[in-house]
């Protein structure tokens, strides 16, 4: 029997580790800026063309190579970082292990051009699919340009999986957003499809925050210090009030090097702790300096993953140094008892999304309730009313008392019965605690969560909308100009249209600034800026979910963010409104992320309780 194992070629085994380091051209792209950095550069451009696919070109201003080096740094496992395994733990440079370029040069079309200070003439290198096709002196800046082209050209199956171009070339923008922030010092450019998107002078962290992110986040800020003999931390944590819904702004750099730690974010959030609500994410960009040879960041191709030596100390120290941040500039939660939270953001209801539905439901004018009315909206606020109009539920079904039991039957989406028995309701609904809404049907009653019920309401008038443009927009008197993260401005071009469709009027004002012309009726004046950076950050948040197509992501968004909430007071006029719309949607029973509207409780079941307890 002849033998079977054998060495794979060159081509080959490069290729396979493409697929490990190479995963899309963003990871080309982290690759060449980390090399740029390391050659000592102090100013980096980059240029990529249809997301990187078409071109990835760096420039950079560093030491260059000579002719062999040149030659030398597209073979595998070639390094000037590494001579000794001692030297693996002492790494402070970005890349050491020499696979970057054989791998790129493997499944892509790399040119290189390169020249020393002191040299007069530079090296030009082409290389196609690993194979050498040129090389000879050529004239060149001092430093070193590598241009991509054409990537995955020749292993057609990965290009293939490649995300869309707007996906893609956030991924581009997200690593250079890191390199960005961790080198505050060098001079960044990006230029995506002949357009600038970054132009970074060397500044300070603060300024290159503000830089990248935007003016706003200036306010946003607070400092974090913290140094100890075995770690040095310091960076910028968020305000609390200033915490998002999505996880977006978080960023985690150990000697200079971006990593992903849930442990560390835990010790963030815990930080944090009675200061946000349990679905709200803080911006925090930190810098932990330690000793090399108590880490290890040799357990991933892509270098974003790292072991501490003593993890537990670490996160103590993190912990402690944004507590001490956060009390140092007396950012503490505040408690006013006096105050009702129900009339802190009082929003408008929408109109039906669907003929039949009887009546619409009205904007809230929550000053006038609140002063002209008080005793009337007192009355309603009391548990003690709500508790009298049970027992008159109770009286007309015979002397039946009702009380909530332990085992609820939902209503599925094949049940009438409760739509049936609904359409003759005779008693008015009321609400349990601003936030549920219980009317009665003839086998007993439903409790409606009004926050879940409305969001359903919106989300089809929205999906609508986005399908058949019939959404009206509220022209407004004072346009707002926004100023939107340079990485997102090509995702809300690209989405423009939706947010046309969905009553948003925005116009480019060139650079990275819209300006806002108009607003669905349902938003309040004041709120577009938060809503659009919100929606922007979940339709990014959303790309790797398949269940989620672009408009049903933005809808989901929209009717999130303009749905009353739990603790809103609502009229009675309101609530059958808001019940006569959820029952003439066409999915009435669940939310657009699948939680149940509404419980029904029903009188049979009520009563097995108690004779439970005469048996």
């Amino acid at each position: 029997m002849p033998d079977i194992i054998h060495q794979l070629p060159d081509s080959i085994a490069n290729q396979i580790a493409a697929g490990e380091v190479i995963q899309r051209p963003a990871s080309a792209v982290k690759e060449l800026m980390e090399n740029a950095l390391d050659s000592g550069a102090t100013s980096i451009k980059l240029i990529i063309k249809d997301a990187g696919k078409q071109l990835i070109q760096v420039i950079d201003n560093g030491c260059g190579m000579s002719e062999t080096d040149a030659r030398m740094c597209f073979e595998r496992h070639a390094t000037s970082k590494i001579s000794t395994i001692d030297d693996l733990f002492s790494i402070r440079t970005m890349g050491f292990r020499g696979e970057a370029m054989a791998s790129i040069a493997a499944i892509a079309q790399v040119e290189l051009k390169s020249k020393r200070r002191e040299d007069s003439l530079g090296t030009l290198i082409d290389i196609e699919g690993a194979e050498v096709k040129r090389q000879e002196p050529a004239q060149a800046a001092d430093g070193t340009s590598i241009a991509i082209k054409n990537l995955f050209y020749n292993v057609p199956a990965r290009r293939n999986f490649l995300k869309a171009n707007t996906v893609e070339t956030r991924h581009i923008i997200d690593e250079f957003q890191r390199i960005a922030l961790a080198n505050p010092s060098v001079q960044f450019e990006l230029h995506n499809n002949a357009m600038q998107v970054f132009h970074l002078a060397p500044e300070n962290l603060r300024q290159r925050i503000v830089s990248v992110f935007g003016n706003q986040y200036n306010e946003r800020l607070v400092p974090v210090e913290e140094q100890t003999n075995i770690v040095d931390i310091f960076g910028f944590i968020g305000k609390p009030d200033t915490a998002k819904k999505t996880r977006g702004e978080q960023f985690f750099f150990v000697n200079r090097r971006f990593i992903r730690n849930n442990y560390l974010n835990h010790a963030v959030i815990n930080a944090y702790e009675q200061l946000l609500s349990k679905d709200s994410f803080p911006l925090y960009i930190l810098f932990i300096d330690i000793d090399p040879s108590r880490i290890d960041i040799n357990v991933h191709p892509t270098k974003q993953e790292i072991k501490f030596e003593d993890e537990r100390i670490v996160y103590a120290f993190v912990n402690a140094a944004v507590k001490r941040g956060l009390s140092k500039y007396s950012i503490t939660p505040t408690l006013d008892f006096d105050r009702e939270t129900a009339f802190d953001r009082v929003e408008a209801f929408s109109t039906p999304s669907k003929p039949g539905a009887s009546g619409e439901l009205t904007t809230f004018p929550a000053k006038e309730k609140i002063i002209n009315r008080p005793k009337e909206y007192a009355d309603q606020r009391s548990n003690l009313r709500n508790w009298e109009q049970l027992y008159e539920i109770a009286k007309n079904q015979g002397g039946q008392t009702v009380t909530i039991p332990s085992e609820l039957e939902k209503v599925e989406s094949g049940d009438q019965a409760a739509i049936e028995n609904f359409s003759e309701w005779q008693n008015a609904p009321f609400q349990l605690h601003n936030s549920f809404i219980v009317c009665q049907i003839k086998s007993g009653f439903i409790l409606i969560n009004q926050q879940a019920a409305h969001e359903r309401i919106l989300y089809e008038k929205y999906l609508n909308g986005l399908e058949h443009h019939n959404l009206t927009t509220q022209q407004q008197l004072f346009p707002e100009t926004l100023h939107i993260n340079a990485g997102d401005v090509e995702l809300l071009r690209v989405l423009l249209p939706e947010f046309s469709a969905l009553g948003f009027d925005i116009q480019e004002f060139g650079g990275s600034s819209f300006v806002v012309h108009g607003i669905p009726p349902d938003i309040k004046d004041g709120d577009q800026r938060e809503l659009i950076e919100q929606m922007l950050d979940e339709f990014k948040n959303s790309q790797s979910n398949i269940k989620l197509n672009k408009r049903h992501q933005l809808a989901l968004s929209m009717s999130k963010k303009a749905s009353i909430k739990s603790g809103e007071l609502l009229s009675e006029k309101e609530m059958k409104n808001l019940i006569d719309q959820l029952f003439a949607s066409e999915t009435p029973y669940l939310t657009p992320e699948g939680h149940h509207t509404m419980v029904t409780f029903y009188l049979n079941d009520i009563e097995k309780l108690f004779q439970k307890g005469r048996d």
